[in-house]
């Protein structure tokens, strides 16, 4: 701590002795603010109406004991962090002991010694002094790090939202498919009671599921003739395709199960690996009921939207052969909950 720093510091004298007040003046003077106070109760409304860097409490006062004092501002969080330090004729351990046990911060013992008493208060003001700018400086840090927190979560959506919006680039019939899908698995799993951080995982996943048409050619995606056998083998490549790129994402692994298994039927008829019920994720199990629902409600180059009923009837078709019936049965909710049907391509 500069000596400029300590002048600007405010030390209280509490002690009754009007020699030892003045002791401590001639002493402490030139390197800080001093304040007096004659009593506990003069103290006490001291401190409430000013700001004090430092007490030096005497244990014998007028009106009270000095560890009434200490006692009674212990009470009060705002000056729980108050150093002070007590002054005393007692020269034992026991005093000393019964100081810190009253939350005294140190013992300065009379009659003064000068360097006793600049050593002690110096090294106290020091402490003090890095406490403070130790807690400033740790929630400098923490915001620092909350910001640049936030600012990498900002980027990593824009990124994940462009990529999705190329990939539905791609398909002239598919526009907004893949926002529309994480939206609607949200929604899902916002049913299902998820934590927000699971909503937030199944989101990005329903943006990125598609990711793997990157590697379909055009011709294919947007050909509104029936495709052949060996068109369609590459269409279902996007799913292996999608989970090979996403896997390069380390610190979001689910992003790669929801590329890979959005296409697995809960009866084992799906693809790329032909899982069955429970051993297909679970993410990609509320991803496929979605994504058939946006599929249904979307415009094709051969039909439009189709009717809700419709809709509602193939997703009960569906519950228990190619969609998980709990997924199913809460996607056959929000279905029913949607009464103007607002939710399809617009």
């Amino acid at each position: 701590m500069q000596i400029s720093q300590m002048r600007q510091t405010t030390v209280l004298v509490v002690d009754g002795s009007e020699s030892d007040r003045q002791k401590l003046h001639q002493i402490l003077d030139p390197r800080v603010q001093l304040q007096e106070a004659k009593s506990g109760m003069e103290a006490l409304t001291y401190v409430v109406q000013h700001h004090v860097d430092l007490m030096l409490l005497a244990s014998k006062l007028p009106d009270m004991d000095g560890f009434e004092v200490l006692r009674r501002l212990n009470l009060e969080p705002r000056f729980k962090d108050l150093p002070i330090i007590v002054t005393t004729h007692e020269h034992s351990q026991k005093a000393e002991a019964a100081v810190a046990m009253a939350g005294g911060f140190d013992i300065i013992r009379k009659p003064f010694v000068p360097i006793i008493v600049v050593k002690k208060v110096e090294q106290v003001l020091e402490m003090e002094y890095l406490h403070r700018n130790l807690k400033k400086e740790v929630h400098r840090q923490t915001k620092l790090a909350e910001d640049r927190l936030a600012s990498s979560e900002r980027l990593f959506e824009e990124t994940v939202m462009a990529l999705a919006k190329t990939i539905d680039a791609k398909d002239a019939y598919t526009r907004g498919h893949s926002q529309r899908v994480a939206r609607y698995a949200r929604h899902i799993a916002f049913k299902l009671g998820w934590l927000e951080e699971e909503q937030r995982k199944i989101y990005f996943m329903g943006l990125l599921h598609d990711i793997g048409k990157i590697g379909v050619p055009e011709a294919i995606i947007n050909k509104t003739a029936r495709l052949t056998d060996e068109e369609y083998s590459k269409i279902k490549q996007h799913t292996v395709i999608g989970s090979e790129i996403l896997e390069l994402v380390a610190e979001f692994p689910e992003l790669a199960i929801g590329a890979r298994s959005h296409h697995e039927r809960y009866d084992g008829k799906g693809y790329p690996d032909g899982f069955a019920g429970s051993r297909i994720p679970i993410y990609a199990r509320v991803i496929a009921v979605a994504d058939a629902y946006d599929a249904m409600t979307s415009k094709r180059s051969y039909r439009g939207v189709l009717p809700q009923d419709v809709v509602r009837g193939e997703i009960a078709k569906g519950r228990g052969t190619q969609f998980d019936p709990q997924f199913a049965d809460v996607m056959l909710q929000i279905i029913d909950e949607d009464e103007e049907y607002i939710l399809h391509e617009r």
